[in-house]
């Protein structure tokens, strides 16, 4: 699904996995995207799916400012297992004045120093990745989850057999477990909702807000 928030320029660093998925789909978003990495091989592997591709080394410093990347909207350092290219690549960005920085870490003390150098959002992909697969796998009915980073989650349930043609109020007791449906995706159809007399459909997807816990009873009731 492609996103219609206002475009801009990010530079990504670390052109892995990781990082080359984040900056082709970024360019594929309408953004202007700099793609930065010591090997050649990577860089040359991206180039033709972003704006822009460096063959540069971001923990000399120095480096990026003479690559001319200080006005970016965001950066993102997605080096994980190279912790001291990671540290020097976040310094040397804060040192050029971008704000927005996001960067990969791979341990808990590594998110610990990302976060006092000044990093606005750090990511553990595996962690991250493996929490989605272990809910999926747990309860098939769940089709994807995300944290909203204050203990709340939005999570997609498919719509059993056994409850198509049924309102939403019968799907399970949704209030009671102090969770709110944000609503209902039909296909690529959004159906608003600002009550629970739906009438769902099989394999409609229901979006509900909540806790884990709570979120956890409803899904076991199901």
């Amino acid at each position: 699904m492609i996103s219609s928030a206002k475009t801009g320029t990010y530079a990504v660093i670390g052109l892995g996995t990781f990082g080359a998925t984040v900056a082709k789909n970024l360019s594929r978003f309408g953004n202007h995207v700099i793609g930065i990495d010591s090997d050649d091989r990577r860089v040359s592997a991206i180039v033709d799916d972003i704006g822009q591709g460096l063959i540069i080394d971001a923990r000399e410093d120095g480096a990026l400012r003479e690559a001319g990347i200080e006005d970016v909207d965001a950066a993102l350092v997605a080096m994980g297992s190279d912790i001291e290219a990671s540290l020097l690549s976040v310094i040397n960005l804060k040192t050029l004045g971008i704000k927005t920085v996001w960067a990969k870490a791979t341990s808990k003390n590594h998110h610990r120093i990302l976060s006092k150098l000044g990093v606005v959002r750090v990511i553990h992909p595996e962690k991250e990745v493996g929490e989605q697969v272990a809910q999926m796998m747990h309860n098939p009915l769940v089709r994807d989850f995300m944290s909203l980073g204050t203990g709340q989650y939005v999570v997609n349930f498919r719509v059993p057999e056994r409850f198509d043609g049924a309102p939403l109020s019968k799907l399970g007791k949704i209030a009671e477990n102090d969770l709110r449906c944000v609503g209902v995706l039909r296909g690529t159809e959004f159906l608003s909702h600002d009550g629970t007399d739906s009438v769902l459909k099989e394999d409609d997807t229901i979006l509900l807000l909540g806790s884990r816990g709570d979120l956890r009873a409803f899904a076991g009731a199901l």
